[in-house]
């Protein structure tokens, strides 16, 4: 794995990359929770020092989008995570939320291991280029969904439904679909707001107008 950090325990490095289904009591999930929190405010400082003029709003937008499972699992595969993971058996739709859930476990193993400015750093050597890629802040794809319908209807919406919640109680992936324009799509998430975004993401796609 090509990570731009030396551990001096390196037994955490293995947590952060055991996956629950391999080992249901020594595994990543209590470092990815920490791993969040580090990420979420390394992330928020790195976008409030880049963009000094963006509101509250603007600087939410980036940031839900460079925190987000898609960009996790992203920098997970660029830096080959996923070739070191311990895994069990993952079936598809669960591949890319693993991969970055381990990513953030990894970032919370750094920070036990090296403090917080030792996580920030690496995180926003990552994030810089990332960040940097977008000149403006990025609507989520649920504004962006909803203002194609509104644009090509008259005064339709987007339907959103939740087809249904898998996985362990402390980490849900949630399943919605939603309908506009003739056309549907899937989506999940951890939470049902990330899975209506997954979906219309996908639906934006379909209609590409």
């Amino acid at each position: 794995m090509n990570l731009n950090y030396e551990f001096k325990d390196k037994s955490l490095l293995d947590l952060a990359l055991t996956q629950s289904g391999i080992n249901s009591e020594h595994n990543n999930e209590r470092l990815e929770f920490v791993g969040d929190r580090v990420l979420g405010l390394s992330v928020a400082r790195l976008l409030y020092e880049m963009f000094p003029n963006e509101s509250e709003g603007e600087l939410a937008r980036r940031h839900a989008f460079l925190v987000s499972t898609d960009t996790l699992a992203d920098v997970a595969i660029s830096i080959g995570l996923d070739k070191s993971l311990h895994h069990g058996h993952l079936t598809g739709g669960r591949v890319r939320h693993t991969l970055a859930n381990a990513m953030e476990a990894v970032f919370g193993a750094i920070f036990f291991d090296g403090g917080f400015e030792a996580a920030r750093t690496l995180i926003v050597d990552i994030w810089s280029d990332l960040a940097a890629a977008d000149k403006r802040a990025p609507k989520d794809a649920k504004t962006a969904l909803q203002e194609l319908v509104q644009k090509h209807t008259s005064g339709g919406l987007p339907v959103y439904e939740c087809l249904g919640c898998s996985g362990a109680s402390h980490n849900p992936v949630f399943t919605v679909s939603v309908t506009a324009m003739g056309e549907s799509a899937t989506g999940s998430g951890t939470s049902k707001k990330a899975a209506e975004i997954a979906a219309a993401g996908e639906l934006l796609k379909k209609l590409a107008i």
